[in-house]
């Protein structure tokens, strides 16, 4: 799927993994996050921090009508209050999108895989 922007210069369209590449670098300069993981990774309870050039495997993109909904896998630090760091995605991301392709999400939800304690 993608989504189709009429501009008075022409037609744009924009993939669902652009929007997902997008998110997950927004993500990853939240204070607290270690990293992404991907959605499919609970099989042996240990979740993978992927690179940068995968983050949009831990973004899932869903759309219905005009609505773009966003699911974050992401492992977070050791010792911060979680429900801060995801707030703090959610602002993050959905600041980014709208600034960066005019998006407008209507939600943001966030899937703790992990918890890592960062070694200095």
């Amino acid at each position: 799927m993608s989504i189709e922007l009429k501009t008075e210069d022409g037609h744009v369209t924009i993939t669902n993994e652009v929007i997902a590449t997008i998110a997950g670098g927004a993500a990853i300069e939240c204070y607290g996050i270690v990293g992404m993981a991907s959605k499919k990774q609970l099989r042996d309870g240990i979740a993978e921090i992927l690179r940068k050039e995968n983050f949009a495997k831990g973004v899932v993109v869903r759309q219905d009508e005009e609505n773009v909904h966003i699911d974050m896998y992401i492992i977070v630090s050791y010792g911060t209050k979680i429900s801060e760091v995801a707030h703090n995605v959610q602002s993050q991301v959905k600041y980014n999108l709208e600034k960066t392709l005019g998006l407008k999400i209507k939600s943001i939800n966030i899937y703790i895989q992990g918890v890592r304690v960062i070694q200095d």
